[in-house]
């Protein structure tokens, strides 16, 4: 009976695809190929060291620290993961983000989770090619289940070396919440 059913799906699935017109297939392959954005993404494929300076808000002095995170492509470098160590606030910090090109929709995404949090945050990006940046804003929710706004600057001096600003919006206006001045290992 199991044999039925995945035999029935992929009979269904093959279908489909049969069905699609040249346009269509196209259409999908180029949805589904890494470009030349998936290429940019591709240099920051490495080990890295971070200097990170955090603010809680924006009256108060921020607080350093030394971070390192690895970044490796995934599936067919159609998407790219980092993963981030530090010590923050005298406490162990791990961060996952995943970060992307949608060719269909021209845009950059980044998706991201720590271990300060159960929380996620979404944000989506725009390049900028005279400035050889890429501008991301989306939401996340505090620990109390309040949204806030976040809007994150990646700017790479060259292949081994950038600056990430991010600037927080808690409903009392945006502050600089983050740099990160980033080398390569």
């Amino acid at each position: 009976m199991k044999k039925l059913f995945v035999l029935t799906g992929l009979f269904f699935i093959t279908f489909n695809l049969m069905a699609q017109t040249q346009e269509e297939m196209k259409a999908w392959q180029d949805f589904m190929t890494p470009g030349p954005m998936h290429q940019m993404l591709q240099t920051t494929v490495g080990d890295w060291n971070a200097e990170i300076t955090m603010w809680m808000d924006a009256n108060t002095p921020p607080t350093t620290s030394k971070g390192t995170y690895k970044t490796e492509a995934i599936l067919g470098g159609r998407y790219f993961q980092t993963k981030h160590n530090a010590n923050m606030m005298g406490m162990p910090f791990e961060g996952l983000q995943i970060i992307g090109y949608d060719n269909g929709v021209k845009k950059f995404f980044a998706f991201w989770i720590d271990n300060f949090g159960t929380g996620y945050l979404h944000l989506d990006g725009i390049y900028d090619e005279s400035t050889k940046s890429i501008t991301f804003a989306g939401t996340g929710t505090d620990q109390y289940g309040k949204e806030y706004k976040m809007r994150e600057m990646v700017k790479p001096t060259d292949n081994n070396s950038g600056v990430i600003e991010m600037y927080t919006d808690m409903g009392k206006g945006e502050f600089k919440s983050m740099e990160i001045k980033y080398t390569r290992q």
